[in-house]
């Protein structure tokens, strides 16, 4: 714990070149089981430290991260405050974090638009970055509140670019929901996972991307959707 609030305390000054600053909010609703939750949390840890993701954060001078878990209108919490990575032992210090988190909420239902105002709130504390993106993960559609389109329109979302995991099996609309209400911004696009056992590998893809913005042969599926029109 307190080697990762030694990594939080140089925000300010490792940001003065910040090229990203990066939300991950993880989906707690009811609808995620705890074997499910666990994939999750340590896919996110795992894949933060894989070689892809850390040679893209690297070589791009590093980034600006914060991480929350969501689930019902009111039930958003903070598992990692903004965080400045532009070192192995910076980004080890946040996957340790990100891995010994207790999970905050379970018997919520999917309030994605909240979620989306949660993460608009936490942005507007970020550092002064070239881009601001959003990555929000779900096993579901909406079924609490108000809709990811409605967010856009009362949260501060100028020159925020969201982007989607859905996680396949839980619900047929999903990837649907994603598409067509979740995906904002310039550039924003949808990455899909196996189930739970494929989160690892989905958000390796995802964050390699998000970080580098570029599209490269292998790393990305073919399940993958661009939504820059939105």
């Amino acid at each position: 714990m307190l080697r990762a609030l030694a990594v939080g305390v140089t925000l300010a000054g490792g940001a003065e070149a910040c090229p990203l600053a990066l939300v991950l909010a993880q989906d707690v609703s009811s609808s995620v089981d705890e074997i499910e939750y666990i994939l999750q949390r340590d896919g996110l840890a795992a894949a933060l430290i894989s070689e892809d993701v850390q040679g893209a954060i690297l070589s791009g001078g590093g980034i600006a991260l914060a991480v929350y878990e969501w689930s019902g209108r009111r039930q958003s919490r903070i598992v990692l405050d903004w965080t400045w990575l532009e070192s192995p032992a910076d980004i080890e210090a946040a996957s340790v974090l990100i891995s010994g988190a207790r999970r905050s909420f379970s018997r919520f239902p999917t309030a994605m638009g909240y979620a989306l105002g949660f993460g608009a709130g936490l942005m507007q504390r970020a550092p002064d970055c070239d881009r601001q993106v959003i990555d929000l993960s779900g096993d579901g559609i909406t079924n609490d509140g108000f809709w990811p389109q409605l967010a856009y329109k009362h949260f501060p979302f100028d020159g925020i670019t969201v982007n989607g995991l859905a996680v396949l099996g839980a619900d047929p609309d999903v990837v649907d929901h994603f598409q067509f209400e979740v995906l904002h911004g310039p550039g924003a696009f949808l990455e899909t996972a196996q189930g739970y056992e494929g989160y690892e590998r989905a958000m390796t893809r995802k964050l390699y991307r998000e970080i580098e913005t570029r599209v490269v042969g292998s790393l990305l599926p073919q399940q993958g959707t661009d939504a820059s029109q939105r």
